[in-house]
């Protein structure tokens, strides 16, 4: 009876109400000694408030994700995927697990083949030969400039000595520079890998073949019409697949076998893969190879993202990458830079269709929403400069900034916190649920919508409530310690999506 008591005496303390809301739910009415309480952790504990407990289970991780084929630049669809995967590996790795990114360089197959071929036609062209790129050959003016760098480089060619080269040299050479390019775009985007994978080194290490010999002796391959069958069937998926074709050429699919296998033999716990909406026919396809080897398809999660359209003054700008006129993912960074990029990139859900508004994009106004956020963050550094003017507030604001509160000065200063303040920390501490979601869900934009919401509390209640204020230094003091904790989650939000933090705009 007397623990009973203790307990509830504990929860008067904290809670003033509880309704029932609905079958199943109650809500709960904080008093303002929790909401103080909650503020006081928050601020000294900044990032551990919003990671798991010390208990929780850590895993291993590894995103793949953007793994474009080395045979042009990167395009504006795969700037979607990369800040997905991106993002998502930030959060994870806040969050305390142990994350791999890892970019699966396709540089094998009939596609590498087609950029020699296509590149020696441009060198060539450039020696000025009247030979023509087939249709099917890569169209795109990268090529042409690339050709003209490579003449420069070999001034000794003539045309002759061009054609007796060997394709393999072409295909390196452009294969090269096209990967060099595309890490470029990509760092300039913000994105780094922990791991580039090349699927050259599977067939050159002979993995996969050994996958498929395994397949055999599971007697889950068999040859009709002159090729080897996968049988897919016998794993949920509408029909076999081809592994080996009749030519004795090995399909993607035979190399994405001995791919997966190779990542969870490196000991991950979960793989996710980030794919374009046209791979929607390959999930299945892929868990079922997955489970074929004997390992944990349902330790393989596969992230589908929409396509992106570009508009510009309400008008579509067309995209096609065969005839070389598509929008690149270098264009989007160098028109609207790399913050509003990748905001508006994770701007919706990656299963919905994405409009990206080149007007709004451009605009450096509060309809914008990455200005928005980051006026918000800059704010809170004006108000605070503002504050070190205020003489009997200085020192207090000095030792805020410096993080160098006492825990009794922090006691203080916290009950004079009000209600409107408490909405305020009650947005804040809900990026506790935000995060979780995101590492369970994998809907990374979730977190550009709580940073929005965030701004917009923010910026709504600075327009209601003067902060600093000379003639009520206490007052002014629970404010200004409520900004501090405004200005941190922001900066830990923007953090995380890898946005800049400007001190002036």
């Amino acid at each position: 009876e007397f623990e009973s008591e203790k307990i509830l005496s504990e929860i008067k303390n904290f809670i003033s109400e509880i309704q029932i809301a609905g079958p199943g739910f109650l809500n709960f009415t904080f008093t303002s000694d929790a909401w103080q309480q909650i503020a006081e952790e928050l601020f000294l504990e900044k990032d551990k408030f919003f990671k798991f407990d010390e208990d929780q289970k850590r895993l291993k991780y590894q995103i793949e994700f953007v793994s474009a084929n080395p045979t042009g630049p990167l395009h504006l669809g795969h700037g979607r995927g990369a800040v997905i995967g991106d993002v998502l590996g930030n959060v994870l790795n806040f969050l305390g697990h142990d994350v791999e990114k890892e970019f699966y360089i396709n540089d094998a197959g009939s596609q590498m083949k087609k950029l020699a071929n296509s590149f020696k036609i441009r060198c060539l062209q450039e020696l000025s030969d009247k030979i023509e790129l087939p249709e099917d050959g890569y169209q795109g003016q990268y090529l042409v400039d690339l050709a003209k760098d490579y003449i420069k480089e070999n001034s000794d060619l003539t045309l002759e000595s061009l054609k007796e080269k060997e394709d393999s040299d072409f295909q390196d050479y452009a294969k090269e520079h096209m990967l060099k390019s595309q890490k470029k775009d990509l760092a300039d985007y913000g994105v780094e890998f922990d791991n580039w994978f090349s699927e050259k080194t599977l067939h050159e290490s002979g993995q996969v073949e050994k996958a498929l010999q395994i397949l055999q002796e599971k007697d889950l391959v068999y040859e009709k019409d002159g090729a080897l069958w996968f049988r897919a069937t016998k794993f949920g998926d509408d029909k076999d697949r081809v592994v080996k074709k009749s030519t004795g050429e090995l399909t993607y699919i035979a190399a994405d076998i001995a791919y997966h296998k190779n990542k969870f033999e490196r000991g991950f716990d979960k793989l996710i893969n980030i794919l374009g909406q046209d791979h929607h026919g390959y999930v299945k396809r892929l868990k079922s190879t997955v489970g074929a080897m004997g390992l944990k398809s349902e330790n393989l999660d596969v992230i589908l993202y929409q396509l992106v359209s570009i508009k510009n003054a309400g008008q579509a700008v067309r995209m096609s990458k065969r005839a070389g006129k598509f929008t690149s993912l270098r264009e989007i960074i160098d028109i609207v830079g790399k913050d509003v990029a990748r905001y508006f990139y994770l701007n919706r859900k990656a299963e919905a269709h994405l409009d990206f508004d080149l007007s709004v994009a451009l605009k450096k106004t509060e309809e914008n929403p990455v200005f928005y956020i980051q006026y918000a963050y800059v704010r809170t550094r004006g108000i605070l400069e503002k504050a070190l003017e205020v003489v009997d507030l200085k020192d207090f604001t000095t030792k805020l900034m410096d993080d160098n509160l006492s825990k009794i000065e922090i006691e203080e200063v916290i009950k004079n916190l009000g209600q409107a303040e408490f909405e305020i920390i009650k947005k804040i501490i809900s990026l506790q649920d935000i995060l979780l979601l995101i590492a369970n869900s994998y809907q990374t934009h979730l977190l550009s919508y709580y940073m929005f919401e965030l701004a917009n509390f923010f910026h709504a209640y600075y327009a209601n409530n003067r902060i600093v204020d000379s003639e009520d230094i206490e007052l002014s003091k629970a404010r200004l310690f409520l900004l501090s904790l405004v200005r941190f989650s922001l900066g830990l939000g923007l953090d995380l999506l890898e946005l800049s933090k400007p001190e002036r705009m």
